[in-house]
């Protein structure tokens, strides 16, 4: 991913070698990445047992939250595409016993469909 892909919000995809790298304290035994969609700093990882998303926060993105979600706990999800005037395609992602969604942002070249796939591999 270009640096001006990352300021404008592109999602590209990521190394899954780097990401076992990356994330070999977190993940759990057994678990393997299979994809992975890096959004500026925050990224969509998906494993075989759940989703995971990284949100880097703070001026260096030192500090760091993992939000995991078992596929069980995904209600339903929606992906809306950019379109003409729209410029923005996005992802929201309804977790069992929450009632406002996880939502993301992807511009309009950015692999959404790709996210939507894995999703509903994991899901349905």
């Amino acid at each position: 991913m270009g640096f001006l892909d990352g300021l404008m919000g592109n999602a590209s995809e990521v190394d899954v070698t780097k990401l076992e790298k990356d994330l070999k304290d977190i993940l759990a035994g057994g678990e393997q990445v299979e994809s992975g969609y890096k959004v500026l700093r925050d990224s969509f990882i998906f494993t075989n047992k759940r989703l995971l998303l990284v949100d880097k926060q703070g001026m260096t993105g030192k500090k760091v939250e993992y939000h995991s979600i078992p596929y069980k706990s995904i209600t339903h999800f929606s992906v809306e595409t950019a379109g003409s005037f729209d410029m923005d395609a996005e992802l929201k992602i309804w977790i069992s016993g929450s009632s406002e969604p996880i939502g993301k942002l992807f511009k309009k070249d950015s692999p959404i469909e790709s996210v939507q796939q894995t999703l509903a591999e994991h899901v349905l």
